[in-house]
C-alpha cells in the first residue's frame, strides 16, 4: 500500500500518526523460511542476514511490511548509511547494523488481514511483536498527529504518516487513506535514482 503526500497534517478525529522512518521499504515473511522483498519484486533476504535470524524465531505463517533502517542514538534514521549497507548486498566486516521497523501485518497464521481494518492488523503485530527480536521494532501509533510532526521537525526526522482509522490495507494502490507529511527539505530529489538502481532485482 502506498501513501499519497500532503502538505498538512490531517485534522480531527478519525487518524492515526506514527513516525516516518527513512529506508527500504520491505515485506518480510516469518519462521522457518523467512524471506525479504522489496515493493518492487527484488529478493532482498541476504541483504540483512541479522534480520532473517531474528524473523526465524516468530511462528511462521505472518507476513509484515515496514522500513530496513540504519538508526542513530535517539533513533532517527540516516538513508545514506543504510544505501551504502545495502549496495553491498550482504553484512560484511564494519557493516552497521540494521532494524526492521514494522508498522503493519498483512498475514497473521496464514490468514490474509489486508481487509481488516488497521486497528485489527496494528493489535495483531503488537502481540506478535510483544517480545522484540533483536533488531525488530514496532511502529507505534498516537492520535496527535501535530504533536507528533512538531517533534519531527524538532529531531529532523523525515516526517509523520497519517492513517484513516478503519482503513484497510489495499496492496499497490496509492490511497487518500495513507498520507505522509514530509519535514521540508527531507529527501533530496536525486535519492530515489539511486535507490531504485540499488533495487534491482538479479
Amino acid at each position: 500500500m502506498l501513501l499519497c503526500e500532503r502538505k498538512t497534517i490531517p485534522r480531527g478525529p478519525g487518524w492515526h500518526f506514527e513516525i516516518k522512518y527513512d529506508g527500504y521499504r520491505l515485506l518480510a515473511s516469518t519462521g522457518d523460511a523467512p524471506r525479504l522483498k522489496s515493493r518492487n519484486g527484488a529478493n532482498a533476504t541476504t541483504w540483512f542476514p541479522e534480520l532473517i535470524e531474528s524473523l526465524a524465531t516468530l511462528p511462521t505463517g505472518y507476513i509484515l511490511d515496514g522500513e530496513v533502517c540504519v538508526l542513530n542514538d535517539i533513533g532517527k534514521s540516516d538513508f545514506e548509511r543504510l544505501h551504502a549497507r545495502a549496495r553491498r548486498k550482504g553484512w560484511y566486516r564494519g557493516a552497521d547494523p540494521v532494524a526492521y521497523c514494522v508498522f503493519d501485518l498483512l498475514v497473521e497464521k496464514q490468514k490474509d488481514m489486508r481487509p481488516q481494518p488497521i486497528e485489527r492488523r496494528k493489535a495483531a503485530l503488537q502481540k506478535l511483536l510483544t517480545s522484540l527480536p533483536p533488531g525488530m521494532l514496532y511502529v507505534a501509533d498516537v492520535d496527535d498527529g501535530e504533536w507528533l510532526y512538531s517533534h519531527a521537525l524538532a529531531l529532523g526526522l523525515e516526517g509523520v504518516v497519517g492513517k484513516r482509522a478503519g482503513s484497510v490495507y489495499r496492496s499497490g494502490e496509492r490511497s487518500r487513506d495513507w498520507v505522509k507529511v514530509k519535514r521540508p527539505g527531507a529527501v533530496p530529489p536525486e535519492r530515489f535514482r539511486r535507490y531504485t538502481h540499488n533495487l534491482k532485482a538479479p
